[in-house]
This record gives structure tokens, sequence and C-alpha cells, in this order.
């Protein structure tokens, strides 16, 4: 069973795509986040949990919710990450949450997507470079699943201890002062759709007087903003004229 969440397709992509090799299924948890829905999950076969990465982690509000979700079945969980280069202490803090629930952690694979994140000092990608990096992670998903499908382990590069030092107390601080909701905004092109409040992982945005207002909580998963369908979403001044990345402008079906 391969479980994800996605804000702008990247991780959905990935997932789907190991999923289809597997002959496997595959299933969206953010509804299931946007609920508390902790239910059992049943998988006969290997758990394959993947998830973006967000400050050098998985998003905070995601690994939350696995510590909380009852997985049954299978005792293996492999992970798998995609990022804008770097997936930080993704796979330590992964490690933990499987081994409390008495699992055995098989491994994590690291996949460099496009970045979808607007308001970092990176210069969002060209669509050339997009369908580069998409084209390159194709690629190595067949050796992720083969090594899957043998039962092995995945590799990736070893976590060194600075790693923790640095970004165990600065992701918390981050995600608390530097990803405010305020500067969200929309211009008159807003549709009053209310797409940005179903696909809102914390249930911050609320649809009032048919706009939709952000509150506190925040993710910066940008899945309001990629996603609208009239480009109305802005945020502060920093993503006016920037490209909006969501996936399927790249990949059809």
């Amino acid at each position: 069973m391969v479980l994800y969440f996605s804000a702008t397709g990247n991780t959905e992509y990935v997932a789907k795509t190991i999923a289809n090799l597997l002959n496997d299924d595959s299933m969206n948890l953010l509804n299931r986040i946007k609920k508390a829905d902790y239910s059992e999950i049943h998988s006969d076969s290997p758990f394959i949990i993947c998830a973006p990465i967000y400050v050098c982690e998985m998003p905070r509000f995601f690994a939350d919710y696995l510590k909380k979700l009852k997985l049954s079945g299978n005792k293996k969980a492999y992970f798998i990450f995609t990022s804008g280069g770097y997936a930080g202490i993704a796979s330590t803090l992964a490690k933990k949450i499987i081994k409390k629930k008495g699992m055995e952690y098989m491994g994590r694979a690291e996949y460099k997507m496009p970045r979808n994140y607007p308001m970092s000092h990176y210069e969002m990608l060209t669509d050339e470079e997009n369908l580069e990096r998409i084209k390159d992670s194709k690629a190595k998903i067949y050796d992720t699943v083969k090594a899957i499908k043998k039962g092995e382990k995945l590799k990736a590069r070893h976590i060194f201890l600075f790693e923790l030092i640095i970004t165990l107390p600065f992701n918390p601080i981050w995600v608390k002062y530097k990803q405010p909701a305020k500067p969200f905004y929309t211009t008159d092109a807003c549709i009053g759709c209310g797409k940005c409040e179903k696909l809102c992982p914390l249930n911050n945005i609320s649809i009032v007087d048919k706009k939709p207002k952000w509150h506190s909580a925040c993710a910066h998963c940008m899945a309001c903003y990629a996603n609208c369908p009239t480009e109305a979403i802005e945020y502060a001044d920093k993503t006016q004229g920037k490209n909006r990345y969501r996936l399927n402008k790249y990949i059809k079906g």
C-alpha cells in the first residue's frame, strides 16, 4: 500500500508511479488528515509512505498524523521523499516513527523534483528544468521499485549529527515565525470556487462572502496558491509574476 500527501503533484506523481509499477494500491491521505481520521489502514504488502520535504523535514502535520495512524498487516515500511534537492533529517525522524509502531524501517529514497515554493530565496525553475527533473526522477523510480520487489532495504546518504543538531531546533522556530498565513490574499480574478479550502490540509481556509479567508495555522504547502484555477491567490509581494508550479502542467493524465 502506497500512502501519500501531495500539495502540488510531485509526491502524488512519484507515489502513483510506484504503486502502478508494483501493481499495488495508493491512498491520498489529504482527507484523512483534514478530518483527523486515524482509523486503521491495513496492507498485506509493505507500506510505502511518500512525503514532500518542508524545511528539511516531512511536513510537521504529516509526521504528527503518521504518529497517530494505526497501520496493520505487513510490518515493513519504506519512505519516499520528494524535495527541491535536500531531504534533510526526514529519514531519521521517519525511522523513529516507524520503530515506535513496532514495525521495520526499510530505508528511504529521495527524489529531486521541481521547486514549488515561490517565497524561497531560490528562483523558480524554467519549464525545461522542471521537465528534466521529472524525467530524472522517473528513471530513478525503477531502481527503487526493483529493490522493493526484492524486499531489499533502500539506501540513501548518511545523516550527519550536525544536521540533526541544526535542524531539530530550527524547524519548529521557522514553522512558527516564518510561515504566517496573513499575507495570503486574492485578486479580483477569484471566482469563489472553494478549491483552496478543499485542498488545505490544516483546514486553515474558509470561504467567507465567496472569498477565501486564511486563519492562523499554515504549512506553506502552496496547494492553494498553485492550484487556484484563475491564479487569483498571491502572497504579500513575493509571488507576483512568478511561475506557479503544479505537476499536471507537465504530466497529463
